[in-house]
């Protein structure tokens, strides 16, 4: 049930016909792993930990350094030097003391990830690598759990999620199959930071959706961001049946 401060904390999206007094228990009850604390997971842990969404597992091995106060929302000029855990577990708690946090200071190898991932019932991708998307997509598929999955650089940003209990959804390598071994990171390319909180707080309503049970996930789309002309584009992705991580295995 939900307490009647709870019931006063989250008034305003209870009030929405979609959510309801049912929509805010499933969040209370939810779970979501978030994969990196920077420029995506900052405003993604912000707007989960306000919603209500029970408990959030954090995952980053990094410190925060003075660089990424410009997009890096959660952390502060005093969490210079911190853990992005801890810097991320005290604004967290601040913001809402009522939601459990779980942490994970150590980078993920596959059977870390793949108990990480079964332990919740969504997960973001916020990391900026494509080994990591490529080892959190295949720890979801294993799993069958959501994977929300964001990412901006320079002045682009995309924005999926990949439903692997849905028959017609991709996954993230049916999408960019291999990638590329000269892929950029923002500290190398840059990217402006009102960008990737616009993709962080998309990511977060993704994840508010599908544990609250309410609207049309972005399953099967691609969104595609210009903040240079502030346009935004919709691409059809369809499922390859010969995907090595989700296809059909042949006999």
């Amino acid at each position: 049930m939900l307490t009647d401060q709870e019931l006063l904390r989250y008034s305003r999206q209870i009030l929405l016909q979609h959510v309801d007094i049912e929509g805010q228990l499933r969040l209370k009850n939810g779970r979501a792993l978030i994969v990196g604390l920077g420029g995506l997971g900052a405003p993604v842990a912000l707007y989960l930990a306000a919603a209500g969404v029970g408990e959030l597992h954090l995952a980053d091995f990094d410190t925060v350094d003075l660089t990424n106060l410009q997009r890096q929302i959660i952390h502060d000029t005093d969490s210079v030097g911190q853990t992005k855990v801890d810097s991320a577990m005290r604004r967290l708690t601040a913001i809402n003391p009522d939601v459990r946090l779980v942490t994970h200071r150590s980078a993920l190898d596959a059977d870390t990830l793949a108990a990480a991932v079964t332990a919740v019932d969504v997960v973001l991708d916020c990391s900026d690598n494509f080994s990591t998307r490529e080892a959190v997509n295949a720890a979801c598929v294993a799993t069958a759990r959501p994977l929300v999955s964001g990412a901006a650089i320079r002045l682009e940003g995309q924005l999926s999620v990949f439903d692997p209990r849905r028959a017609d959804s991709p996954c993230y390598h049916c999408l960019y199959g291999h990638g590329s071994d000269t892929e950029l990171t923002c500290s190398e390319a840059g990217v402006i930071g009102p960008l990737v909180g616009l993709v962080g707080s998309l990511q977060a309503l993704e994840a508010l959706k599908l544990l609250a049970g309410f609207g049309e996930p972005l399953v099967g789309r691609l969104l595609l961001i210009n903040a240079l002309t502030t346009r935004f584009r919709e691409l059809r992705v369809k499922r390859d049946p010969a995907c090595s991580v989700c296809g059909t295995p042949h006999a």
